[in-house]
């Protein structure tokens, strides 16, 4: 989360947070003993009003890579901006070999995203967005873009507290 302007961190104590597995991948390390098997699992937990966090867990069994996945999601909570259930503006995210492009939408339109980026739009809390996925599929770097995209969000208020200006000067020029 570093090198990001403006990000507000949040402690997750007193906040009713909803956690969305993304994948589980098994995987294997081969050993003179044969094969040892482990799983990874990579978890989104969200309050569902601008608060969101991503979290990977690694164990010999699910469950507890699970509980690892969200103990660490809820150490990497940060608040989103939302204006009226979307997003404030369109935005471009990349991480590793997967991009993201996330367009607000008119309300009615519903969650139009398909995997990985589903879970993490729909933990913050927007109901009405378009996206487009390219590049890699790989659920990891694709939540990580998503991220990316999203902690580059920025709403009208804080633009004119940063400028200096009144929140009417910002969309009248």
């Amino acid at each position: 989360m570093q090198g990001y302007k403006n990000v507000e961190r949040v402690k997750p104590s007193g906040l009713e947070l909803v956690d969305r597995l993304v994948g589980v991948q098994r995987v294997t390390k081969v050993t003179k003993g044969g094969r040892a098997f482990g799983f990874s699992a990579i978890v989104v937990v969200g309050d569902g009003n601008g608060v969101v966090g991503h979290g990977l867990g690694k164990s010999k069994d699910v469950s507890s890579a699970i509980a690892k996945a969200i103990e660490d999601a809820k150490k990497n909570l940060v608040r989103i901006p939302i204006l009226e259930a979307t997003l404030p503006h369109e935005q471009k995210g990349k991480f590793g070999g997967a991009k993201v492009f996330l367009k607000p939408a008119s309300h009615g339109t519903g969650v139009i995203a398909g995997g990985a980026v589903r879970h993490v739009l729909e933990s913050v809390g927007i109901h009405d967005v378009l996206s487009k996925s390219q590049g890699s599929s790989n659920p990891h770097n694709v939540v990580k873009a998503t991220f990316n995209a999203l902690l580059q969000l920025r709403s009208a208020g804080s633009i004119a507290k940063q400028r200096g200006i009144s929140l009417e000067k910002v969309f009248n020029g």
